[in-house]
């Protein structure tokens, strides 16, 4: 017992090391940098990038019932890479079938906003012996740590993740196109070129299959959100935590912004966002563009982390003023078995205007940093 709590304690900290490796440990090994626009090509790009240090696919939406009850649900498979390609720092001299240079971690998540009730759950395997991995085929992607597994097809993407609490077992279609953020994909978070990611997302796709939850097997559909991300080094000392937001609007458009704070509050100017429009090209925002205002604060009773609760999101350059309210005040994620990172990811109900008028809509805000320091979970 003693041996496992030190292995996913150690697991952990190689995920930190890899989230925020900004000093010079990181600097004249041979990890593949992200410094530019990214040239995806689909749908080789859907699959693993070896050689960068991590890397996630990340699906949330929210879904109804055959009564119109309303579901959140969140799944997160993360790639992370224990040193660097070409070498074999890290690695056992002797051959084993257990040897590998990549972990998957995952998290899952089921918000049921009628009855009140948030519940989730976490897995981590070793990319060897058939335990976890991401495969590319020429049509399709698989990305698993057994039994859940994410497959992106040529019209479809599939979702299964299994609990004894509950079951997220979904077929997703895009109803839009994929979009690529910042330059070409190239999605910088920080001051040097090599603080930044490749990242593109399905910012909106459409939802049906079944959750399983509180012994019942219910129907849903819905709509849900897809990010994709890569790098090596992607944030800088500094940063703390970040805020991010995915909203799909009655509209047709879609708005994904994040925030990187420091530790006395401000935002770096890193920050940034995307507007998707109905139709059209995507527009990036830069942090200047862009104004996000708290309105509520909530006290988890599990961390006694103390999150944002409602926000106000205004855009004057873009028509912007929307209003962003939790559906569950606790929809917090605890994660001491895998990631070892406590964080708030939750579905939220939107009410605003835009340019064109008055809007609804719904979406997803994650908030880390708040429990504790990002920074901080690289300590022992």
């Amino acid at each position: 017992m003693k041996t496992a709590k030190r292995l996913i304690a150690g697991l952990g900290l190689i995920l930190a090391a890899v989230l925020f490796p900004a000093g010079p440990a990181a600097q004249g090994a041979n990890w593949l940098e992200v410094t530019g626009p990214c040239g995806f090509q689909f749908p080789k790009d859907h699959g693993p990038h070896p050689g960068y240090r991590l890397e996630w696919w990340y699906y949330t939406g929210n879904l109804k019932g055959p009564g119109q009850e309303p579901y959140g649900f969140q799944v997160t498979i993360f790639r992370t890479q224990m040193s660097p390609p070409g070498g074999e720092n890290g690695l056992p001299n002797r051959p084993s079938a257990w040897r590998t240079k990549q972990l998957y971690f995952g998290h899952a998540a089921v918000s049921d906003i009628r009855a009140g009730r948030f519940v989730f759950a976490e897995r981590m395997a070793r990319g060897a012996l058939g335990l976890a991995g991401a495969e590319q085929k020429e049509k399709e992607t698989r990305i698993f740590i057994k039994p859940w597994e994410i497959v992106i097809g040529e019209t479809a993407h599939q979702l299964f993740a299994v609990h004894p609490s509950f079951t997220i077992d979904l077929s997703l279609t895009p109803l839009k196109p994929l979009v690529a953020h910042g330059r070409q994909g190239y999605s910088q978070k920080g001051a040097r070129p090599e603080s930044a990611s490749c990242y593109y997302s399905f910012s909106r796709l459409g939802a049906a299959g079944v959750l399983k939850i509180g012994g019942r097997s219910v129907p849903v559909k819905g709509t849900a959100w897809m990010d994709h991300e890569y790098s090596t080094a992607m944030l800088e000392p500094e940063v703390v935590g970040w805020d991010w937001f995915s909203l799909d609007l009655s509209n047709s458009a879609e708005l994904m912004i994040f925030l990187l704070r420091r530790r006395d509050g401000s935002l770096t100017p890193a920050s940034s966002g995307t507007l998707i429009p109905a139709f059209g090209p995507a527009v990036h925002l830069s942090s200047g563009e862009f104004k996000v205002e708290v309105l509520g604060r909530w006290k988890s009773p599990h961390s006694g982390g103390v999150y944002p609760s409602g926000w106000r999101i205004r855009s004057a350059a873009h028509g912007l003023d929307l209003v962003l309210r939790p559906n569950l005040e606790d929809q917090e994620l605890r994660t001491p078995a895998s990631t070892r990172v406590t964080y708030w990811e939750g579905s939220v109900s939107i009410t605003g205007r835009t340019g064109q008028g008055t809007v609804e809509g719904q979406g997803y805000v994650e908030l880390t940093g708040y429990a504790r320091s990002v920074q901080g979970i690289t300590k022992p």
